[in-house]
């Protein structure tokens, strides 16, 4: 199990995408995070220094499970950066969010983007 503490930024990009199931959000970032390591495909790594959390800003946890492979490749890699699975976790949920703006995946709920010249 890993835990993962969201701020707001994170927390409504997610939301953003997958509504009011965001743990299904942050899975799917770890487990691709994971799997491209795995697979030899090193993803952007984080920061070498990680701000902590405002305790105002960290406002939801969330619980994760994921399978044994990629749980040891997210330890491993946590330990190689010098951060802990959650905090990992965290970058891979905001690099997650990159590669789907990068993609022109619009969130389901419009947050966020310009919606263009007025007709």
């Amino acid at each position: 199990m890993i835990r993962v503490t969201l701020g707001l930024f994170a927390r409504s990009g997610v939301e953003g995408h997958f509504g009011t199931d965001f743990p299904a959000g942050v899975r799917a970032a770890a487990v691709r995070y994971a799997r491209k390591l795995k697979t030899g495909r090193m993803p952007l790594a984080p920061p070498r220094v990680l701000p902590d959390l405002n305790p105002r800003d960290a406002d939801v946890a969330v619980e994760l499970t994921v399978d044994a492979d990629d749980e040891a490749a997210l330890e491993r890699q946590a330990l190689r950066c010098g951060t802990t699975v959650g905090r990992l976790v965290v970058h891979a949920v905001l690099v997650y969010l990159a590669e789907l703006e990068v993609l022109g995946v619009r969130p389901r709920d419009g947050a966020g983007r310009d919606p263009g010249p007025a007709g």
